[in-house]
């Protein structure tokens, strides 16, 4: 059988343009090199309500569900300057249950879903697999950071890649773990996060749940610091209320801004193989679910890769390249930096409200008032924040203008590589 589409990978990113993709009436095959049921990120993860509306994806509900908004206090290192946001419409997703529900989906609208099937090269009719030849129009890789790059997209330098891990571990010592909250002043149930405490890009998430309490870390080893795994065991090791790990995972997450493009001629990239990551916090599930459905609209009115890869850079490449400078100013900051923006007023609620939702961050007349006057507080730093800020329109203005033609974005990131400070390879 001829596809239209083959889609290689089969987590988050592959199962939901898959399943769009065959919604929107073309033959689809889903391709995981390993068995389904391991496809994909393994554990909990924090995902913007509005996104799932955008990418036209039910929102969870029931046991995928885990939690709905909250009360997140973020912590300069260890403590105690700290600023309380509200983290309405993010949601705590059960990802094992999002990449079942995502396959499941694509099967029932028509999709052939194939575990165990490892895709040694393209072809010119279509991909060549260790179970023989699979024909398709379009190929959309899927396949992740480490995956095969079929783009021969410019990988990330050490320096540009966060290891994150996450577990849900039981509580052997309720009190014990209610007390470790109280001498945070953090009521039980809300998130408390330790940030700067390896670096300007790391940090320890706690959060209680139940009977279970929910762990999320994350650095940069490149930097010298622990990894995200190693500060997580650190903790556990250290708070003996934490118990067995129930189930977890940890992965490697670009974030460097996405290439120039992420689809070209037969050829698509998705997700971690696009670096489409939100970079501030190293959160990608979202974001990839909205180009799924970029794609799928695309293939589907017969623009394919191109079509996709234009219509993706306009609409959302410019919020991930700027808020990818803002990365790089703060992956250096020390706790005691962090501490006199936080104590300074720099760092606005409204503002890192708007971050954790993944928005454009508009603040109000008033709130950026008030971080203006707290960077004059703390001039070393304001002079790396204020070329960020200066530069983001700028930046979002120039993809608004991304070219139809693809002989002309060299030069269109040629602009961008001087606009941006940051230089990328061919």
């Amino acid at each position: 059988m001829s596809y239209d589409v083959a889609v290689i990978g089969l987590g988050t990113a592959g199962a939901a343009a898959a399943s769009l993709c065959a919604q929107n009436g073309l033959r689809v095959v889903g391709l995981e090199s390993g068995a389904l049921t391991r496809a994909g990120a393994r554990w909990v993860n924090a995902v913007p309500g509005w996104h799932f509306d955008q990418a036209t994806i039910a929102r969870p509900t029931g046991p995928e569900l885990l939690g709905n908004g909250g009360t997140m206090h973020l912590v300069a290192g260890w403590g105690p300057t700290r600023v309380r946001l509200r983290t309405s419409d993010v949601l705590e997703v059960d990802m094992r249950a999002l990449v079942q529900r995502l396959q499941d989906d694509a099967s029932r609208a028509g999709a052939h879903i194939r575990g165990d099937v490892r895709v040694q090269r393209v072809t010119d009719t279509g991909v060549e697999t260790s179970s023989g030849p699979v024909d398709a129009r379009w190929i959309v890789d899927a396949s992740g950071l480490a995956g095969l790059r079929l783009l021969v997209q410019q990988r990330p330098e050490p320096t540009n890649i966060c290891v994150a891990a996450q577990g849900v571990h039981q509580i052997t010592d309720r009190e014990a773990a209610h007390d470790f909250f109280a001498k945070h002043d953090v009521p039980v149930g809300e998130t408390l996060c330790f940030s700067g405490i390896a670096g300007g890009y790391s940090i320890v998430n706690v959060r209680l749940h139940a009977d279970e309490v929910f762990l999320l870390t994350g650095s940069v080893p490149a930097d010298g610091v622990p990894s995200g795994p190693e500060l997580l065991a650190s903790f556990c090791s250290t708070h003996p209320w934490v118990g067995e790990r129930l189930f977890g995972g940890q992965r490697a997450l670009p974030l460097q801004r996405p290439p120039a493009f992420v689809g070209r001629d037969r050829v698509a990239a998705i997700g971690d193989a696009a670096s489409q990551v939100y970079g501030p916090h190293g959160s990608g599930i979202g974001q990839q679910l909205m180009a799924a459905r970029i794609l799928a609209e695309q293939f589907a009115s017969g623009a394919g890769p191109d079509g996709y890869n234009m219509q993706w850079q306009r609409e959302r490449g410019g919020l991930l390249a700027s808020v990818d400078l803002f990365r790089r100013f703060s992956q250096y900051l020390k706790p005691d930096d962090l501490q006199r923006m936080m104590a300074g007023g720099v760092f606005q609620p409204e503002l890192f409200s708007q971050g954790l939702s993944q928005r454009d961050a508009r603040p109000s007349p008033i709130e950026a008032l008030k971080a203006v006057i707290g960077l004059a507080r703390v001039p070393r730093l304001a002079a790396g924040m204020l070329p960020v800020l200066l530069k983001t329109p700028l930046i979002e203005l120039h993809y608004s203008r991304y070219p139809s033609d693809p002989a002309k974005v060299g030069k269109w990131t040629r602009r961008l590589d001087r606009l941006t400070g940051v230089q990328t390879k061919p």
